[in-house]
């Protein structure tokens, strides 16, 4: 069975290499094959086939994933999608789907992979392999990152409004929450707990904007936000920091010295509201809002 290397995803954005099942399924591959070529064979009495359809369909499928193995994803995408507009409507049909989604996302063509997965999600809700489908736009969306420039000139992406790490986070919340015991589901939720603290930072780097420019309610509401939608991130502790210079800004002292015990609960190493930068804040299970 196929295997696809990706980018671990952990809160200290370190990279190791992850091993994750590919979609394919031999025996049930092979199945559709022959049921895709029995259906040619049936055209050939008529005249319409040629009699070495099965065996041609086998080698072409064989030499489309061989060929993606080998990283030549053109000539494995051009071999599938050319089976596919053969069998348009076949139980075939939806495993080269699988197959493609997977060639279009390791050879980059993200927009391509997600573009697929969507239908067949939407054309198979209740397939079992939803949540491969559903996996493979999760890291679609997750690895459309910093382009190489940004790499190169090391750009602070929390900076920049994360419109794919907004869609792959609600993609892998979503393939956990309905499929809790699929293969995929590990590394969605090791991607998550990334996803959420970038997430996190973004709605603390508007909320520190807002603030330095006298918006306090405004700075109070994204820092609120970013604590209770992304509860558990190791930016919490910027977020209650924000939020307790929010307040003091506004007069709202009880409510500061409130939020300050929280605080100091949750992060004691964190005693001032001046920004220290997130890379020393641990990662807790869950921030306890209780004075």
């Amino acid at each position: 069975m196929r295997q696809l290397s990706a980018q671990s995803a952990s809160t200290t954005r370190t990279t190791t290499e992850t091993r994750v099942r590919g979609p394919s399924r031999p025996g049930r591959a092979a199945g559709l094959i022959a049921l895709a070529a029995s259906c040619a064979l049936l055209a050939a009495c008529a005249g319409k086939e040629p009699k070495s359809a099965i065996q041609d369909l086998k080698e072409a499928y064989d030499l489309a994933q061989s060929s993606v193995e080998r990283g030549n994803y053109r000539r494995g995408i051009e071999i599938f999608e050319a089976i596919q507009a053969r069998y348009p409507f076949s139980d075939l049909s939806r495993q080269i789907q699988l197959e493609l989604m997977y060639a279009y996302y390791k050879s980059g063509s993200k927009e391509l992979a997600v573009e697929t997965a969507e239908t067949f999600m939407r054309e198979n809700p209740i397939h079992h392999r939803v949540d491969y489908a559903m996996y493979i736009k999760g890291l679609s969306y997750f690895e459309a990152g910093p382009g190489l420039l940004e790499r190169l000139f090391r750009k602070d992406v929390s900076k920049r409004p994360p419109k794919d790490v907004e869609l792959s986070y609600t993609t892998l919340r979503r393939l956990v929450d309905r499929y809790p015991a699929s293969e995929y589901a590990p590394d969605a939720r090791q991607r998550l707990l990334f996803l959420k603290n970038r997430l996190a930072e973004y709605e603390n780097h508007i909320a520190d904007f807002y603030l330095r420019r006298g918006a306090y309610v405004a700075s109070l509401r994204r820092a609120q936000r970013a604590l209770e939608e992304y509860n558990g991130a190791p930016g919490n502790a910027r977020s209650l920091e924000l939020i307790v210079e929010s307040y003091e800004r506004m007069g709202m002292n009880e409510l500061a010295a409130d939020t300050r015990r929280v605080l100091e609960k949750n992060f004691p190493e964190r005693g001032s509201t001046r920004d220290r930068g997130l890379a020393s804040a641990p990662v807790p299970a869950e921030t306890d809002t209780r004075t």
